[in-house]
């Protein structure tokens, strides 16, 4: 396997990727959200204790998805933490509240994400708590989006070129996990989850063929899965699934509460077994038809 990250000097290491010797199936795996890397800066602009920091993270997602490397598939991960800047949204997605100046035209300040305070550069973390000392300059924003978010998302779609060059299609697959009860933040507040949800945009994002093959696996392993609630997909999986152009993309959601303690951020015994039935759910996907989902 070949490991390569962006370190040219002066630059930040925004991902990493663990390419396989060759591809050999269609897929791009990515794990956006299990960044660790919390820089000093942006611990000591924060005014929460390091663990609350972190209730955002995806922790270890990137590790129980570290075999698809050695089924032909290369996995992305981002470095820097979803709490500091998030690629799962768009570029300008802000809340202007947090901004000691207003902010371009071009920034979108209405979504529902940065209502509920998570927009590109989050206001509170999962649980509702407020992260910052006080407001942050648009400078700031902009050297987040351009150091961090922008490389993270360009190698994201160097990967579904080359991918689609080499086989005539690409299946992205944005790896995710979710607290085990919806936070205040969320559509279902309060409310104990499944342990998967599948997120294809309701159908617009990849073929029939995707979620059902996952669906079928997960189940066939024991798992509860349900399929876009309360999670439909998120910006990377609207923004690159484009069937009809050969590009597939769905979204999993993993209940934490199955691998992990969410509170001393351990793992579980049961972290080597998830981890073993997600490379059997990627052998799964490996051997769908692929000839049946090219452009």
């Amino acid at each position: 396997m070949d490991i390569h990250s962006p370190l040219a000097k002066g630059t930040a290491r925004s991902y990493e990727i663990v390419a396989p010797a060759t591809q050999t199936t269609p897929i791009v795996y990515a794990s956006p959200h299990s960044g660790t890397d919390y820089s000093p800066e942006f611990v000591a602009a924060s005014q929460l204790d390091p663990l609350t920091l972190r209730k955002s993270e995806d922790s270890f997602v990137d590790e129980i998805f570290a075999a698809v490397p050695r089924l032909g598939a290369p996995l992305i991960k981002a470095l820097f933490p979803r709490a500091f800047v998030d690629p799962n949204r768009e570029a300008f997605e802000l809340d202007p509240a947090m901004f000691d100046e207003p902010l371009p035209d071009y920034t979108n300040t209405a979504s529902p994400r940065v209502a509920a305070g998570l927009g590109t550069i989050a206001r509170v973390v999962c649980t509702g708590a407020e992260i910052y000392r006080g407001q942050l300059s648009f400078r700031e924003a902009l050297r987040r989006i351009d150091t961090y978010y922008r490389p993270y998302h360009a190698a994201v779609q160097r990967l579904i070129g080359d991918t689609v060059e080499r086989f005539g299609c690409c299946l992205l697959v944005d790896c995710h996990s979710m607290p085990s009860v919806g936070g205040p933040m969320d559509l279902d507040p309060g409310r104990r989850r499944v342990d998967f949800v599948i997120g294809d945009c309701h159908g617009a994002s990849c073929a029939p063929a995707v979620a059902e093959r996952l669906r079928t696996t997960l189940e066939g392993q024991g798992y509860v899965v349900t399929r876009n609630t309360p999670y439909a997909g998120g910006y990377t999986t609207r923004h690159y699934g484009r069937p009809q152009d050969g590009v597939h993309a769905i979204q999993i959601e993993i209940n934490r509460a199955l691998y992990m303690d969410e509170n001393s951020y351990q793992r579980t015994s049961y972290f080597p077994t998830l981890a073993r039935h997600m490379t059997e759910m990627a052998k799964a996907l490996a051997g769908l038809d692929w000839a049946a989902f090219r452009r």
